[in-house]
């Protein structure tokens, strides 16, 4: 009894919490912000050199979207509130468990700096020559961590991928309905829904689903938040990450149901009858509408299949199914299903405010 005391004495002491709410929705939300703050905004700054034509931009976005393993495990330890010398030795820590962990990069990142922080901190301070020994202790077991496990994770992560490519076998209609919930759900899980679609070369119908998923959740999120989140969760959420509700999602998980519901009605909408396919990258499929990549995917796809000949002109048919299924129908429906929720008492107020 004794022994307990003491141990929950120095857990108290170092500030180690073991809690839901701690790991599961401090943690998650802060490596939501820095996803953000890496990948997602060195896409869109990349977005838009490619389109204006100013490789300096290219290059900036490139420098941010490569830190986004480090950026996650800072973000992560910070939230836990991990002493400097621990929070600074996080940055080694998450690339490593991001580049093992392939397209479960970052439920990765996720695991293992929550870990690794933990044990950092308790080290931390603890000797006369901390400034050697919290570092060391905080990355050879991160580093460790993420050799053991981080490659299991990226295996699970791909197992997604194997049901959407499962699902591109089937008739236009339920394929459309499978790949657009699953790839949607990616989207907002803490893995990498682009990373699964350019590894099974997600393209053509399929990756027009993918990317009607992916628009339900990120555009859907965004407006049936407005209320909460206004302008600045409309941008973060709509041109970001829809990742940013993770952490709402684990408290009330009803919230997810209306964006999933749009997602399996623009899907089919998307294989049926716009015909809409990604015939540009194949990484495009699982972006929506970060940085719009996933729409400059579909045009570039349009304008490949003229050169080539498979396409005589881009149609107003054309345009009109990549607004509806990428903006319109996203933010009307997913709209219309919450504020059906939240008259049902499903999502009550705040069960959507971004901690941002």
């Amino acid at each position: 009894m004794k022994t307990l005391k003491k141990l929950k004495e120095f857990a108290l002491r170092k500030d180690i919490v073991i809690s839901a709410k701690r790991y599961g929705i401090d943690a998650l939300s802060a490596m939501a912000q820095g996803l953000f703050a890496s990948l997602l905004i060195g896409t869109i700054i990349n977005t838009v050199g490619t389109q204006f034509n100013l490789p300096i931009l290219n290059e900036i976005g490139g420098y941010a979207s490569q830190v986004k393993g480090a950026a996650m495990a800072i973000a992560i330890a910070l939230a836990l509130k991990a002493p400097p010398l621990v929070l600074f030795s996080l940055a080694a820590v998450g690339l490593a468990a991001d580049t093992l962990g392939g397209a479960g990069g970052p439920l990765a990142v996720f695991f293992i700096a929550v870990v690794a922080t933990e044990i950092g901190k308790l080290v931390s301070k603890e000797t006369k020559i901390d400034i050697i020994v919290t570092p060391l202790v905080t990355i050879v077991a991160g580093v460790l961590l993420s050799m053991l496990t981080a490659p299991y994770i990226g295996a699970a992560a791909s197992s997604v991928g194997n049901a959407i490519m499962w699902a591109t076998d089937l008739q236009p209609f339920w394929m459309g309905i499978i790949v657009s919930v699953l790839v949607g759900i990616a989207l907002t899980l803490p893995i990498s829904s682009a990373a699964i679609c350019a590894a099974f070369g997600l393209t053509g119908l399929a990756g027009g689903a993918a990317v009607a998923g992916c628009c339900a959740q990120m555009v859907g999120f965004a407006v049936m938040s407005f209320r909460e989140n206004r302008w600045g969760g409309l941008l973060s959420q709509g041109i970001g990450t829809s990742m940013l509700q993770m952490s709402n999602i684990l408290k009330n998980p009803k919230i997810w149901i209306p964006p999933i519901l749009t997602s399996a009605i623009t899907g089919p909408l998307a294989t049926c009858l716009f015909g809409l396919k990604m015939n540009g990258a194949a990484v495009s499929s699982g972006m929506g509408t970060c940085g719009f990549v996933g729409q400059i995917g579909v045009y570039s796809g349009w304008i490949s299949d003229i050169e080539a000949g498979l396409k005589t002109a881009i149609t107003a048919w054309d345009w009109i199914g990549l607004v509806l299924i990428c903006f319109v129908l996203p933010a009307v429906l997913t709209w219309l299903f919450g504020l059906w929720f939240r008259k049902m008492g499903w999502i009550k107020e705040n069960d959507l405010k971004l901690d941002v």
